[in-house]
């Protein structure tokens, strides 16, 4: 979907730069990223730099940067939702009015996107994207420091100590599903979409794991 919007407006002063967050390593996300051929910039952030620097807690998030530089919509949902939690978890598929549904919300993102580039709307005012900014409190800024010394640990031969760092780090910013994905995969391949995941899901309750974007 990003390509065709790319092709669309690229002559209008837009990129998409997508960046995988990968913790085992840029030889884990280069795969996908030469299979879609995209012609926008595709990065690999095996430091999790990107999430520090943003304060992004799950996927797909976007941040809206204008040609100047500045943040003009803070990270947000990219038109992903929650339908997903509806499925049937034996089949892995979801009733056509919720696709429908999904597919007209993440549409409805995209020609967000293009109002933006074309007209300027959607952009908020300097104050309001700052006052919008998600907060990094103590805590958060300690559950990053820690999830970046687990997958140090890891990488070093020392799995026991990384996990233990993780799952702290987990605890402490429960909200950073990126996180959590990223240490569970590290575990065990599938991890981040098997049972583990679903019982976080379920303990949601009525708060969103997508949270929509406010457009």
């Amino acid at each position: 979907m990003w390509q065709q919007l790319y092709s669309e407006l690229k002559d209008k002063n837009f990129m998409v730069v997508a960046v995988a967050e990968e913790s085992r390593g840029t030889d884990h996300a280069r795969p996908w990223i030469e299979q879609a051929k995209s012609d926008y910039w595709q990065l690999i952030d095996a430091e999790h730099r990107l999430e520090d620097l943003y304060n992004l807690v799950n996927v797909p998030q976007a941040v809206w940067i204008d040609e100047a530089g500045r943040i003009v919509r803070p990270p947000e949902t990219a038109g992903s939702t929650d339908h997903f939690r509806r499925m049937d978890l034996k089949t892995r598929t979801m009733s056509p009015e919720d696709q429908a549904e999904r597919l007209a919300a993440r549409q409805a993102y995209l020609d967000a996107v293009r109002a933006w580039v074309i007209t300027g709307k959607h952009a908020l005012p300097a104050d309001a994207a700052r006052l919008n900014l998600p907060k990094v409190t103590p805590q958060i800024a300690e559950s990053r420091a820690r999830f970046r010394l687990g997958v140090w640990l890891r990488a070093h031969g020392r799995a026991a100590e990384g996990d233990k760092q993780m799952a702290e780090a987990s605890r402490l910013h429960p909200d950073a599903w990126s996180l959590w994905r990223q240490a569970a995969d590290l575990d065990e391949v599938g991890k981040a979409s098997g049972p583990d995941f679903w019982k976080r899901v379920q303990a949601l309750g009525d708060k969103p794991y997508y949270p929509p974007a406010k457009l």
